[in-house]
């Protein structure tokens, strides 16, 4: 599913919900329910959900190495640490998660030396290292030129093809893949639609949800929406 919306609708509140970040507060009016439970613990949450979040990127020193980046997932941590030690089969799961994302070959490179669209797929390998039930992006795309965001974009595709559960969380209709069949917008901290991805992403609800006068054109599965 995607979760679309202007700025301020309340997209990186329910992100930092997910991480711990923010913690809600009990209302016997309204639930918070995953995974089909009310009440549930961070630390299972953290290992069910692989969250890749933009500033993840300024988190890790430039000198680290890619693997051992994404390594330091399976420790709730940024960054490695001499106290840490990684057994055989959890490396083995680093590669894969790498080879899954395009990027093994870069295992031994220094994160800074990497470029802006490698460093988001170890990112990427990182949350799904754990092989969480569901990975949310948040605007994976940006500080990305064209060309890495169209690779990005190829593999993203790739995951839902691969029985991956995706929640991308974006500014922009446009960047919402074909593979994604349900989208919710959100404004004002609420719920404004949520359905089809035809059904919700309509000229009518986007300009409504935009304040501005919008059309909606389709081609094979992408929205372009536009000024009216």
């Amino acid at each position: 599913m995607a979760i679309l919306g202007p700025n301020g609708a309340g997209k990186s509140t329910f992100l930092k919900l997910l991480t711990g970040e923010v913690r809600p507060e009990a209302d016997p009016a309204t639930r918070c329910r995953l995974f089909g439970e009310d009440l549930w613990s961070l630390e299972e949450i953290r290992h069910r959900i692989g969250v890749v979040m933009p500033e993840d990127v300024s988190r890790f020193h430039p000198l680290e190495i890619s693997l051992d980046a994404v390594l330091t997932s399976l420790r709730g941590a940024f960054g490695r640490t001499r106290e840490m030690r990684f057994s055989k089969s959890e490396q083995q799961r680093a590669i894969e998660s790498m080879n899954l994302m395009g990027v093994a070959a870069l295992a031994n490179r220094e994160f800074g030396g990497l470029s802006s669209g490698e460093r988001r797929r170890i990112l990427i390998a990182r949350a799904l290292v754990h092989q969480p039930e569901v990975l949310v992006l948040d605007e994976p795309s940006t500080a990305l030129d064209f060309a890495a965001a169209m690779q990005l974009s190829s593999l993203l595709r790739s995951l839902p093809k691969a029985g991956r559960d995706l929640v991308l969380v974006t500014h922009h209709p446009g960047e919402i893949p074909p593979e994604i069949p349900r989208v919710v917008l959100l404004q004002n901290g609420r719920v404004f639609a949520d359905g089809r991805k035809r059904d919700v992403i309509t000229p009518a609800r986007m300009s409504e949800l935009y304040q501005v006068d919008l059309k909606v054109r389709w081609c094979g599965g992408w929205c372009d929406v536009r000024p009216g």
